[in-house]
């Protein structure tokens, strides 16, 4: 009997592990050139939003996005299908709905058989039809590790657009993903991970976040964004530098995949990424223990959506995600910045 391919062998990160760490993203991002006027582009990467926005000029906006990664599992349907719903996450991030899909995609052709590339793209032909859009065409390259990921457009009413960068003092804070995944994940690929907890991650990656088109609906609701690589405490602190706020947290709050993910953290299944995380901003973190840390740097593909929400919409905003499925207890609240600046508190209340 011939052993399975095990994808996850082929990639030295795991996912959104993957992705560049956001000190040494800063840098790369530094530019000395004199941009042009924005015109009708209304969101680019000032406030490092999940994707870029322009305006029609109609009332509505067209959203680009792309994102693509490493592999995060062994199976390769599976991959495609997360990799694609990750994609995806920054459309509905935004408030958007998508429109369509190009795939990106890199194989090592002397590595890996070309069947297996073809059930990666099948996977994330999938998740696109879920989300009611075509896989429209793509691009592909040979490639030393497997590459998969999309380039998708979405459009939004311009009224019920969400950004990172508009949240409000007094906000209470909603995550509709437990977190974990990067753990589960490391778990697996270390040969950790029992039986019985493999579905964990698989099912909450694969889990479309098209609840943002319908928290956007909600006026109360001043801030959106989606939590992957950089972990939870990374994309809360680009909410709070980019509305000048600040932010407690409290880890009693934080949704979990499972208690199996403290055993596996304790055991040392600990994404690289995460270490990685914690140097790059873990000077804007105070009373975070070292298992915060790990927990709330722990880079997350296809995670939840990070919602800010004004008191006013806390009960509609309650009953939509009660009604998906979505934890619905806050995980912190927005509060006004101090001569410290964009900072977070961590707390055990």
């Amino acid at each position: 009997m011939q052993t399975p391919t095990k994808l996850t062998h082929f990639s030295h990160g795991a996912g959104c592990g993957c992705k560049i760490a956001p000190d040494n993203l800063s840098q790369l991002l530094r530019s000395e050139l004199s941009a042009p006027p924005p015109g009708k582009l209304l969101v680019g990467n000032r406030h490092s939003d999940d994707a870029a926005v322009y305006d029609l000029g109609d009332g509505r906006g067209i959203i680009s996005t792309t994102d693509f990664f490493t592999p995060i599992v062994d199976d390769p349907f599976d991959f495609g299908r997360i990799a694609a719903a990750n994609a995806l996450s920054d459309i509905y991030a935004m408030g958007g709905t998508p429109m369509m899909a190009i795939a990106i995609f890199g194989w090592p052709i002397d590595k890996l058989p070309l069947e297996i590339g073809r059930q990666v793209i099948e996977g994330g032909r999938d998740t696109c039809h879920r989300a009611g859009i075509h896989l429209a065409g793509g691009h592909s390259i040979d490639t030393q590790e497997p590459i998969f990921g999309l380039a998708a457009s979405g459009s939004v009413a311009l009224e019920h657009l969400k950004q990172n960068s508009t949240a409000e003092v007094g906000d209470s804070l909603y995550l509709t993903k437990p977190i974990g995944v990067g753990i589960l994940t490391t778990a697996e690929k270390r040969g950790l991970l029992a039986d019985q907890h493999r579905h964990l991650a698989v099912d909450s990656m694969l889990k479309l976040n098209d609840i943002g088109v319908r928290l956007a609906s909600i006026s109360g609701v001043t801030a959106m964004t989606d939590v992957t690589g950089f972990g939870v405490l990374g994309h809360l602190l680009e909410v709070c530098r980019g509305s000048g706020v600040a932010a407690r947290l409290n880890m009693r709050a934080l949704p979990v995949l499972d208690d199996c993910v403290h055993e596996y953290r304790e055991r040392g299944a600990v994404p690289g990424g995460s270490a990685r995380n914690w140097r790059s901003y873990g000077a804007a973190v105070t009373g975070a223990n070292a298992a915060d840390q790990q927990l709330l740097c722990d880079p997350q593909t296809s995670g939840g959506l990070l919602i800010a929400v004004r008191p006013e919409a806390r009960d509609s905003v309650v009953a939509m995600l009660d009604s998906a499925g979505c934890g619905v207890q806050p995980i912190g609240e927005l509060l006004a910045q101090d001569a410290a600046g964009a900072r977070i508190e961590v707390v055990h209340q």
